[in-house]
């Protein structure tokens, strides 16, 4: 058996765990999902309340309907991140358009500007905690600490061209954080919201 095939093994193994009503199935998910569920969902709403009231809202959703979850689409992680995108911007959209109502300052193009903001915000922090770490850590050193690709290089014990090949990789990764894939959905999840 593939290496690549135990994580997607694991995924349908999940998802028919959590439609048979497996509260351990449920339990194991949190455990290895929460941090990135609520770490998106802050990202994009920038407040911690409304970030653990989208984390409850993902996971009573994973757990209502864990068919809709398509394992020939992609990885759960990816799922999972593409359903958090997603309530976080439309509770985004809800709370600022009330606001709006109300007679708060702003446009509805500023609010737009906004969720469109958060939105590549949130994509590019999903990207980047997905990238392998061999780019992560070489971007971290360039971005964080100011080094060139020789530097980066140095202090990753690796050649130069290497060290070129993992920034460029890694920006390449992190540039699409603006793509938005069919119908403005998030690209981590085949495009479809």
């Amino acid at each position: 058996m593939a290496k690549k095939d135990l994580p997607l093994r694991w995924d349908r193994t999940m998802q028919q765990r959590l439609a048979r009503g497996e509260a351990a199935a449920l339990g194991e998910l949190y455990d290895r999902f929460a941090s990135l569920v609520h770490g998106l969902a802050h990202r994009v709403l920038d407040d911690e309340r409304a970030a653990d009231r989208v984390t409850r809202d993902v996971f009573a959703h994973v757990w209502e309907h864990p068919d809709t979850y398509d394992p020939r689409q992609g990885p759960l992680r990816s799922w999972v991140a593409t359903l958090t995108h997603r309530l976080a911007v439309q509770r985004l959209r809800d709370t600022e358009a009330a606001a709006l109502a109300r007679g708060g300052p702003g446009t509805t193009e500023e609010l737009e500007h906004r969720v469109r903001h958060a939105s590549v915000a949130a994509r590019a922090d999903y990207i980047v905690q997905s990238m392998p770490a061999p780019l992560r850590a070489a971007l971290e050193l360039a971005y964080f600490q100011r080094r060139d690709y020789r530097q980066t290089a140095a202090d990753l014990g690796v050649t130069e061209d290497e060290a070129r090949r993992r920034l460029r990789l890694g920006l390449q990764l992190l540039a699409t954080a603006n793509d938005t894939g069919s119908h403005g959905a998030p690209p981590w999840y085949g495009g479809a919201a």
